[in-house]
Formats: C-alpha cells, sequence, structure tokens
C-alpha cells in the first residue's frame, strides 16, 4: 500500500494501512472508503482501496477504480507502475500494457523503474517489449543479479544462445551464489568434457548452507544442484547425475510439499461441475471478431512446445506462449482471491453461476493483441486440461488440442527438470504419480463426456511422422499446410519454456528414454505406470 497517506497527515490511512497488514481486511476497506469520501479522486487512497478490493477477491470493483485514476491527465511513473501491477492482477492486461507505453515514453526514469517495467512485461510474456526494457535498465545503471539474469533470459529465449551465455558467465563471475544463473547456464546448452562448469558448482555448493535456511535460500541450492544434475546428465555421468537430481527434488519437496488432497479435491470440483456450468457462449457470438484461440494442452514436458513452435511457423498462427489469461478472467468472472489453488477450487465450485459468455469474451479482448493480421493465436498452457468444459462453453470456436505422451516418458522428464516454485508434484516420485493419474483420469473424463472438446496428438508422432500428425491439427484447424510447419527450427519468434534449447534444432526424437539410465531408482514410477497401463 501506499506511504504517501501518512505524509499528508490522514490517521485513516495510517489506520488502514495496519489493518491491511494484520490482514483485517474488511476493516481497511470501510477506512479507505470513508477516507475517499473526504477526499475525492485521491489516486493514492483509491489505489489503497484497489488493493484491499483484490485481496478481498472483489476484482471487478479494484479494476473499475484503477480504471479510472488510468484516465488521469497527470501521470506519475509510481502510479503507473503500480497500475500496470494491479491491473495485470485484476486481468485487465490491455489496460495495464497502456499503462507501460505511457510510461515507457517518459524521459529521464531511474533505473529501477525501468527494471519493474521489464520484470512487469516479462510477466504478461511479451518479450519484445520486456526485452527493450530490460536493456534500457542495464543501460541506465541496474546493477543486481535478479535484472542480469532477466536480460539473459530474454537473449535465450530469441535464440541468442551466445551472448546468453556472455552475460551469464558475467552474472555468476559477480554474484557466484545465485543458483537461478547457474541452472540458466547449464540448461543453456548440452554440456560437454570442454565447457562444463561442475567444478564451480561444487565450489558454490560447498559455500551454501547445507540443510538449513529459508524457503528462498533452499531453492537456491537446490538451483545448484539441479545444474549439476543437467551437467552429468549430459555428459552421461548417470550415476553421480541421480544424487544431484535427489538432492534437488529433496529440497524443493521442503520448499513446496505436494498438496494431494488439494488436487484431488479441484478433479472432483470439475468433473462435478462440468455439466452445469453457467450461461454459455452463443454458437455464432465471436466468430467474425478477430484471431480465435488454440488451446494446446496436456501434461507439462509433453510436447507441448514443440506442437506450438510447428504450428506457430504458419503464416496465420502466433504463439502467446504459456500466459495465464483463461484461469485469471475465470477468477475474475468468479470473484475469487486470484491466489493458489483455493482460489482456483472456489473458482471451479461457482461454476453453476457464472457467466461464461462474459468469459469468453473478456478473454478475447485481453488476449487478441498478441496476434495482430493473424487468424489464430496459441494459447500454451499445459494445465488448461482442466478447463476444457469451461473453454468449450465459454469459447464454442476455440481449437483444443491435447498433445499426449509416453507416462514414463513424461513422468522422467517432470521429475529431472526444476521448475522453481511452480510444480510440486515433480519433486517426489509419489506425488508425481498422484498428479499424474489425477491429470489421466480427468482427461478421459473429458473424451468419455465430451468426445469432440479437443482432439488428441501423440509426442512420438510429432517426432516420428510430423507432416501427418501436424496436417491432423491443421484440419482441425481449417489450416493448409506450409512447409515452414515441418521446419520449427527456423521461427525466430521467442519461445520462453525449459525447452527453449530443443526446439530450436530439426525436430528430433533424441528425448525418448532418457529415463532408462535411471532405471533402478524409477521402482515406484515404473511400478505406478505398469498398474495404470
Amino acid at each position: 500500500m501506499n506511504s504517501h497517506l501518512d505524509t499528508v497527515a490522514f490517521p485513516l490511512g495510517r489506520r488502514a494501512r495496519q489493518w491491511f497488514a494484520e490482514q483485517q481486511f474488511d476493516a481497511a476497506r470501510e477506512a479507505l472508503e470513508s477516507l475517499l469520501r473526504q477526499v475525492p479522486a485521491n489516486p493514492f487512497v483509491q489505489m489503497d482501496l484497489a488493493a484491499v478490493l483484490l485481496r478481498c477477491g472483489r476484482l471487478g470493483d479494484a479494476a473499475t477504480l484503477m480504471l479510472d485514476v488510468a484516465q488521469s491527465d497527470d501521470p506519475q511513473p509510481s502510479l503507473d507502475i503500480q497500475l500496470a501491477r494491479g491491473l495485470s492482477a485484476a486481468g485487465e492486461v490491455v489496460a495495464a500494457r497502456s499503462c507501460l507505453d505511457r510510461l515507457e515514453r517518459a524521459a529521464d526514469l531511474p533505473a529501477m523503474l525501468l527494471a519493474e517495467q521489464a520484470h512487469l512485461r516479462w510477466g504478461m510474456r511479451d518479450i519484445p517489449a520486456a526485452r527493450r526494457m530490460i536493456d534500457r535498465a542495464v543501460a541506465a545503471g541496474a546493477d543486481a543479479p535478479r535484472e542480469l539474469h532477466l536480460q539473459a533470459m530474454l537473449r535465450q529465449f530469441g535464440g541468442e544462445t551466445d551472448e546468453a551465455g556472455r552475460l551469464l558467465d558475467a552474472c555468476l563471475d559477480r554474484w557466484p551464489a545465485f543458483g537461478d544463473a547457474a541452472l540458466a547456464r547449464a540448461n543453456l546448452r548440452t554440456q560437454t568434457a570442454q565447457t562444463h562448469h561442475l567444478d564451480f558448482l561444487r565450489l558454490q555448493l560447498q559455500r551454501l548452507p547445507a540443510d538449513a535456511g529459508a524457503p528462498a535460500q533452499l531453492a537456491n541450492r537446490a538451483a545448484f544442484e539441479a545444474a549439476v544434475f543437467k551437467e552429468l546428465d549430459d555428459l552421461g555421468r548417470y550415476d553421480e547425475a541421480w544424487p544431484a537430481m535427489q538432492r534437488c527434488n529433496a529440497l524443493m519437496h521442503r520448499v513446496r510439499p505436494y498438496d494431494a488432497q488439494g488436487e484431488t479435491a479441484v478433479v472432483d470440483a470439475l468433473i462435478r461441475v462440468a455439466g452445469s456450468l453457467g450461461r454459455s457462449a452463443a454458437p455464432g457470438a465471436q466468430q467474425e471478431e478477430g484471431p480465435q484461440p488454440i488451446f494446446i494442452v496436456g501434461m507439462p514436458r509433453s510436447g507441448t512446445t514443440l506442437l506450438d513452435r510447428m504450428l506457430s511457423s504458419h503464416s496465420q498462427v502466433a504463439s502467446a506462449g504459456e500466459i495465464m489469461d483463461f484461469p485469471q478472467q475465470l477468477r475474475r468472472v468468479a470473484g475469487v482471491v486470484p491466489h493458489g489453488a483455493a482460489g482456483t477450487l472456489a473458482a471451479i465450485e461457482r461454476g453453476a453461476e457464472l457467466d461464461l459468455a462474459d468469459l469468453g469474451a473478456r478473454y478475447l479482448v485481453q488476449t487478441r493483441w498478441r496476434a495482430p493480421g493473424c487468424r489464430y493465436f496459441i494459447d500454451k498452457l499445459p494445465t488448461n486440461i482442466r478447463m476444457v468444459a469451461h473453454i468449450r462453453r465459454a469459447l464454442p470456436h476455440a481449437r483444443i488440442v491435447h498433445v499426449v505422451r509416453d507416462p514414463l516418458e513424461v513422468c522422467f522428464s517432470n521429475l529431472s527438470m526444476m521448475f522453481g516454485n511452480r510444480a510440486a508434484y515433480s519433486y517426489d516420485q509419489r506425488a508425481m504419480v498422484h498428479y499424474y493419474g489425477q491429470y489421466r483420469r480427468l482427461a478421459r473424463h473429458w473424451q468419455t463426456t465430451m468426445p469432440d472438446s479437443m482432439i488428441e496428438v501423440a509426442y512420438a508422432d510429432l517426432v516420428r511422422e510430423p507432416g501427418v500428425a501436424l496436417r491432423k491439427v491443421l484440419d482441425h484447424c481449417g489450416l493448409a499446410m506450409e512447409e515452414a510447419c515441418l521446419h520449427p527450427e527456423r521461427n525466430a519468434a521467442p519461445v520462453a519454456t525449459p525447452s527453449a534449447a530443443q526446439v530450436r534444432e530439426p525436430i528430433h526424437g533424441r528425448g525418448s528414454g532418457r529415463w532408462r539410465p535411471y532405471a533402478s531408482h524409477l521402482d515406484v514410477l515404473r511400478g505406478a505406470v505398469l498398474d495404470m497401463a
């Protein structure tokens, strides 16, 4: 919340800040509403009240306040940053971008504000703008590991591997204990006996606290262990690599324990409410108004990025990447606090009350800027497999493509990838088995009850017979085959997923069988997969 209220001697403002800090949101709201009657249109009071309303799940009311502030004839850089952050959280991405566009035009901004703009643009997956702003920030003096890491990652996403490596080397020369940069450098390319960094990584692990510390410290150590695993795996030193993966996953399991009960509750709710969702969009709605979405769904690490790169090589298709817009707009129309599994479950439970026509319309308004001049844009958030029933009712003209992969292959690929604070299921074999089982249960439910809701494409077919597999998807979308689609390595658009390096190579199946050198350690996973067969 804003500290400006203290400086103008508003006792109500000071009390509201205290109540907000104590999470007494109703008291904070009442105080700020009273204060706003005393000082109408004060932007700082409006922004504080919007922050409280966001925490209460009143996203629409919060957005109304912030949109009013955004119309000010006297823009202030500090307010524009707050507006962009708050509007984005409320599902008003277009307005948030407008605030950032206005801020970008301002002269003589400090490096800190330029860097904050870059991080917000990256959060929106507006990669060209994020890169533009982080370069300005660094040129203006931004000098912290977080900013140099972002600058390097944005280079990698654009295919500039050598420049990304140079930036990561420079970052680690100055901040050698920064795990995110160490892991990014390991993932940048396949490491060899000449290029690996194992001595550096092990030295840093010796210097870091071994087992104690705050979650951020544990996650930082886990990133170094993940980097050791990646480089040893690249070198074929599998007996040494496995313990490093285990240490990484054990640390991350402590940081983000998997909530099996919560995951089951979400899937149960999705199945229960699918047949009783609220008012749907009319079949003819939204047909000719602009680009339509293609949702690529499935398990993470199932081949969704490869299909995204193939499809977005088509002249009529743009990729939006892994965007959170659909679940974000679902929470907006449901009126729930946009945080965590509890918010997701609350939004699902309100299915019968939802105006899905409004959900679909809002989604399109907030996403179509990503595909100027194209017939389609790709929304490649794998976990939208949960949203199939909602998508079908909210966006009747959307296409949904479900990518499937061999269970053992996809589960091991998740186990061996550090996702940071996301994907808590991926840090333990039993958790992995449970999550995969829930995913498969839900996918089979959609196939049984909504057989025409999506088409299914196997990753194995994409790499063995890419032309045949892709033609199936293109036919589903009413698109003709284009030669470029079979050469995704030539696609110059940015790609921001853990598969960024692999998909800049010609189509191949070298990722298959990666679990085999570790087979003796995968009894839990292998046994569960056999039971599911």
